[in-house]
């Protein structure tokens, strides 16, 4: 997508500063016209060619109305003799004039003979006005100019338009000649009847001839405004870049570009082949050492392929458009960098952004101008979405791209002392930008979403509302589950935000871990209301295979509500391959601790493989535990969260997850705070036992 042909230096912009050496030209070359000029001479030379007209022979009119007026005395003749003119059929009168000369009355006829009156005198009359009409031109259609081309062999003769009849006119003059005449009103009519069905034009417009004429004229337009000779200077040192400056380098570069052929293009295509690779090469390095996910799916690698792609494609069409206008404003990378950032993070959207703008910069000829602005207001894009809440945060990426354009484009047109009309015009260019780019990040977002099956943020808020159908199922039907799957959600989130993981992430997930129990939710003591326990009744294999079904049937919710697969991870992982240990210990019993296989009590996994799934494992086990302290304190919780951790790391539950042990510390730290705050001492308020024991001990003691 490199412009073709051109030899790419840099890129020049009017009232800079050429701070190289002098520009001496090595060969001669012309100097090629600015657009916009050329495209005005053209526009006057293709105004300036006469419509052409072709004229018929003047003979051959007379000659037929010679004819017309010898079928008509013919006609009248026989009229008069007759009564019908059987096997007359003349195809040279229209069926409208052939009918009205046979409803002539015979008794007409016989009153234009006794008026004295000579019928082909009376005709002739007519065909000498005819004649005269003739002889001044009349026109097909009417001209678009004040003069026309009358083309006579291979001769045009321009003459006024006005000089000339229309049909309109033409039919007009000759019943107004008519009318002069002085015959009776009858004689009158019958004759402007005749004359009307044979006005017709002898000067015919030639649309074929004419767009010849117009191609021929543009054609003789040069594109060129002058000729730089060999050795000649180009530019000095340390000038100023005006319009004819910048016209004579850019033609240069074409002409460079030109003269090294078929070879120099394919030593030019290595160098871009090589700059793009150098470019790329950086952003490979980064997502493979510090975006290890992101580089080991093939989706993702394309979705982000895609985007640089798009972005190069927007670049390479707006370099072909021949417009006078500042179209580089409406590639769209502000909108690229907050798609990347919502879908993965706001590293990797900056990231790819600085790539993104030196790719397009290279495209546009190394533009420095166009990578500055676009890098500036492309990471302003990157921070607006960073921490996304809600859709609505598009006004606020809209006013801070905005102002990264505003700032970008007065600094380089104050330092190039550009005219204001220019500026005003780049700056409405940039606000189309700063307002076209978040509605399109937010449309394809939904687009990308659904394609590629990604999870952002936005997806995850939406997830976390109370009204979706399996939260409002588990608030329902299993309302313990939905109470303790809430404080998960404030443990999960509060860590997550110590360790520099997702904490939307961790806290949807939490909510979203127990929904199978939605199933059969009385298995579960959290949800059983009276005091007795169903599994006290069981055996303890018959206990674990309920317990495992909650798992499989949770995955199972969940695939049916399209819930995204970071979401559904949770169900299973939070889990691990953990003991369930009451089961276990109550099977030792039973039945003796050799004839018990503790992998019968393990749940399937897999283990957690993420910080967040992590995170909830031990917020699960931690927020069991406390809730059993019947009189909790400090140090109880404290104790209960140490242990709850460190079986987890004995059992091998976290050595798929990349926590470190200063995680697991702030984590500590997190779970503390919130399990202290829900589990304090609160005073008893006089009389509490007797309100506790409520209305029917009252009742007993009276």
């Amino acid at each position: 997508m490199f412009p073709r042909g051109e030899s790419i230096e840099s890129e020049v912009a009017v009232g800079s500063i050429w701070i190289h050496d002098d520009l001496i030209a090595p060969f001669s070359f012309p100097i090629i016209k600015d657009a916009a000029i050329y495209r005005e001479e053209l526009r006057r030379a293709g105004a300036s060619v006469y419509p052409v007209y072709l004229g018929n022979n003047e003979n051959s009119i007379i000659d037929s109305l010679n004819s017309y007026d010898n079928f008509l005395l013919k006609l009248i003749d026989q009229v008069i003799s007759s009564d019908s003119i059987p096997g007359l059929n003349p195809t040279f009168l229209s069926s409208e004039s052939f009918n009205k000369f046979l409803n002539l009355r015979r008794s007409e006829i016989n009153l234009l003979q006794k008026k004295e009156l000579n019928l082909k005198e009376l005709f002739s009359s007519v065909q000498k006005i005819f004649k005269e009409v003739s002889e001044k031109g009349i026109l097909s259609e009417l001209p678009a100019k004040d003069s026309i081309a009358i083309r006579e062999g291979n001769i045009d003769r321009i003459e006024p338009a006005d000089i000339f009849f229309n049909i309109e006119s033409a039919g007009k003059y000759v019943i107004n000649k008519i009318n002069r005449k002085a015959y009776p009103p009858d004689i009158k009519k019958i004759l402007t009847e005749y004359a009307a069905h044979f006005v017709f034009p002898n000067l015919i417009f030639s649309k074929s001839l004419t767009e010849e004429e117009i191609l021929q004229a543009k054609d003789n337009i040069s594109n060129y405004a002058g000729i730089v000779n060999e050795n000649e200077r180009i530019i000095a040192k340390h000038d100023r870049v005006t319009k004819e400056t910048k016209l004579r380098i850019d033609s240069y570069k074409i002409a460079k570009g030109e003269v090294t052929g078929d070879e120099g293009y394919i030593i030019q295509f290595l160098g871009n082949f090589l700059h793009i690779t150098a470019l790329m090469t950086l952003l490979i390095i980064y997502i493979f050492l510090f975006r290890k996910k992101i580089f080991n799916d093939n989706q993702k690698i394309l979705l982000i392929a895609i985007h640089f792609v798009f972005i190069a494609f927007i670049t390479y069409l707006i370099n072909n458009m021949e417009v006078n206008a500042p179209l580089q404003y409406l590639i769209f990378i502000p909108a690229a960098s907050m798609l990347l950032t919502i879908i993965f993070d706001s590293r990797v959207g900056f990231y790819s952004t600085v790539i993104m703008v030196l790719i397009t910069g290279a495209l546009r000829g190394n533009d420095y101008t166009f990578s500055v602005m676009n890098l500036f207001t492309g990471a302003l894009a990157v921070y607006t979405v960073r921490d996304i809440k809600n859709r609505s945060q598009i006004f606020r990426s809209f006013l801070f791209i905005l102002i990264g354009y505003t700032v970008t484009v007065l600094a380089f047109s104050l330092e190039r002392f550009a005219p204001w009309e220019n500026t005003l015009v780049e700056l409405a260019f940039a606000g189309s930008n700063a307002l076209i780019s978040p509605v399109l990040t937010y449309g394809l977002l939904i687009f990308f979403e659904r394609l590629f099956k990604i999870t952002t943020d936005l997806t995850l808020l939406e997830l976390s509302n109370f009204d979706k159908p399996l939260l409002k199922d588990l608030s329902r039907k299993a309302p313990g589950t939905f109470n303790h799957s809430m404080t998960m959600g404030t443990l999960g989130e509060a860590a997550a935000e110590r360790i520099g993981a997702n904490p939307l992430l961790a806290r949807v997930g939490a909510y979203y871990h127990d929904v199978g129990k939605t199933i059969m939710p009385q298995n579960f003591v959290e949800n059983q209301l009276s005091n007795k326990n169903i599994h006290e009744e069981l055996s303890p294999e018959g206990s674990v295979k309920i317990i495992l079904q909650h798992v499989v049937e949770g995955i199972k919710l969940a695939e049916e509500n399209n819930l995204p697969k970071e979401i559904v991870e949770f169900i299973p992982m939070h889990h691990g391959t953990m003991t369930m240990s009451f089961f276990y210990e109550k099977a030792k019993k039973l039945y003796g601790e050799e004839k018990v296989n503790i992998n019968d009590y393990r749940y399937p996994g897999p283990r957690p493989n993420s910080k967040e799934t992590a995170i909830i494992m031990l917020a699960d086990g931690c927020e069991s535990a406390v809730r059993a302290i019947e009189e909790p304190d400090a140090s109880k919780v404290e104790n209960i969260i140490e242990n709850i951790i460190q079986s987890r790391i004995d059992d091998g539950q976290l050595d798929e997850s990349p926590l470190t042990l200063s995680n697991l510390k702030n984590i500590k730290e997190a779970f503390m705070n919130i399990l202290l705050g829900q589990h304090h001492k609160r005073i008893r308020y006089p009389k509490q036992d007797e309100i506790e024991k409520g209305v029917e001990a009252d009742k007993e003691e009276k």
